[in-house]
């Protein structure tokens, strides 16, 4: 597991301590899907001047239909889903006077999911500050058990590692690009897809570059980003970005946000009929999430800055994936549209 938050480089002052709530859903033509609820509580707690201990718990509740196979809801009980996930995580981060050092760790369990984390980060800076250079690793063990029957070896370790350096370009802008290498071994099929059997080794690599370009005529900043991913299983994706953060009178802000995303299908994806290409004992899936296809998400986030370090926010966001929506070729034939939405509030504290 790499750090999922970026280290600043000096400690913070102030504790900070965020309250959220999430509500997903989705759905395809003629069927409501998945429902997700999610609470969750982030706090920052500085420890001295030079040391500072963050974590985050988060609470889903799912309810719903399975995930889908080509067209149909199914699943292992053909009863749908309830399920839920308790998640947290933990970071302890260390100042020193050219470079930080920050240790994570990370639990999660469900039904028929646990998996446990944990993860390294080091950052180091110039003089001037304009330049930081960050290097990760982490590692997790995940053991699956499915709750319809048993598997001989549920269990998946996996390393990922990290290298990045951010760039403060002039007084206005500033760039980050990391580079991440994720490699795994272990269960990866999804138990709950007739016949679905997964290579046992999983490598990806991913190159993901972020740039903030403030524009004093408008006090606005533009955020730009791109990701490219290559995994082992045979899929490309590729990921744009673009956001404008737009502060308004009376301390309100606002963020809409398009985001473009393409994949190409896995080597063993196989589109309707079910078991079109299925040969025992070789890899196969019917998986959506692993055919070809395109996508775009819009959102709109908004921000109100109170008195006392007090903040809070209301964002929506809206997801729309065809495979015809896909670039460099055609996408995954006879896979439905599939759509979803989130509306997340939020409230934080700094004191």
């Amino acid at each position: 597991m790499l750090p999922s938050h970026a280290l600043a480089q000096s400690a913070p002052e102030q504790s900070v301590v965020s309250l959220r709530y999430l509500d997903y859903r989705d759905w395809q033509p003629g069927a409501d899907r998945m429902t997700v609820r999610s609470p969750s509580v982030y706090l920052l707690k500085p420890l001295s001047e030079s040391l500072a201990l963050e974590g985050t718990v988060v609470y889903d509740a799912m309810s719903g239909a399975s995930p889908v196979a080509f067209n149909t809801l199914s699943g292992a009980s053909g009863l749908g889903v309830t399920d839920y996930r308790t998640a947290g995580d933990v970071k302890l981060t260390k100042w020193f006077d050219r470079y930080a050092i920050g240790v994570a760790a990370a639990y999660s369990h469900e039904r028929d999911y646990i998996s446990r984390a944990g993860g390294l980060e080091f950052r180091t800076w110039t003089d001037d500050r304009n330049t930081t250079l960050a290097l990760g690793v982490g590692y997790a063990h995940d053991h699956i058990n499915p709750t319809d029957r048993d598997i001989d070896d549920g269990n998946r370790n996996a390393l990922d590692f990290l290298v990045g350096v951010t760039q403060a370009l002039n007084a206005n802008a500033i760039v980050q690009s990391n580079l991440t290498y994720y490699t795994g071994h272990g269960y990866y099929s999804d138990p709950y897809k007739l016949g679905d059997q997964r290579p046992a080794h999983r490598r990806t690599f991913a190159w993901l570059t972020r740039y903030n370009q403030y524009v004093p005529a408008a006090d606005a900043t533009l955020r730009l980003a791109y990701r490219y991913l290559h995994d082992s299983f045979g899929d490309d994706s590729h990921m744009v970005e673009a956001a404008w953060f737009q502060p308004l009178p009376a301390a309100f802000a606002v963020t809409p946000l398009v985001r473009y995303y393409t994949q190409s299908a896995a080597d063993f994806f196989y589109g309707p009929p079910l078991g079109n290409g299925f040969v025992p004992d070789q890899p196969y899936t019917p998986d959506n999430r692993l055919a070809a296809y395109g996508a775009f998400t819009v959102a709109l986030k908004l921000e109100r800055q109170f008195s006392d370090g007090l903040s809070a926010d209301v964002s929506l966001q809206y997801y729309r994936q065809r495979p015809g929506w896909r670039s460099f070729g055609s996408g995954s034939a006879g896979i439905d549209p599939f759509s979803a939405r989130w509306i997340g509030v939020g409230i934080t504290k700094s004191f």
